[in-house]
């Protein structure tokens, strides 16, 4: 599974992101995809994934500004977004694509967002908010 994330910069307090990930080399039909973020002296936080059905999982941090979404990429893989509104200072981070291929789950919400579960990563992209 490859994973390459975009959409990073720099934005005011206030204003809109969109993430993207390139998700391509899945073997299974059956895939969880998330965004996590890590700020500077900061463990790395899960903030939002969604599944293959199509349910999605917020950490309370994000919920109700952010929205994760997914596209079928014309048949090579998936984009996943995440759509970044009232952006706030605290929200500056690294913020990577991850996913899990296949295999039985039975999470819990937050197993959904504990980076632990994940097998795959990109390299992440920059965001900023200045105050």
């Amino acid at each position: 599974v490859q994973l390459v994330e975009s959409g990073g910069g720099l934005v005011q307090a206030g204003g809109s992101l969109r993430l993207s990930c390139a998700a391509s080399g899945f073997t299974y039909n059956d895939y969880v995809i998330g965004w996590f973020r890590q700020a500077p002296g900061k463990e790395r936080e899960g903030i939002s994934s969604i599944a293959d059905d199509g349910s999605t999982y917020y950490a309370a941090s994000v919920k109700g500004r952010f929205t994760i979404s997914i596209d079928n990429a014309e048949n090579t893989g998936y984009l996943v977004y995440l759509q970044m509104n009232n952006l706030k200072p605290e929200d500056t981070a690294i913020y990577y694509c991850a996913a899990v291929d296949g295999g039985d789950r039975i999470w819990t919400y937050s197993d959904y967002l504990r980076e632990d579960e994940y097998d795959y990563w990109g390299q992440g992209t920059q965001v900023s908010v200045s105050s």
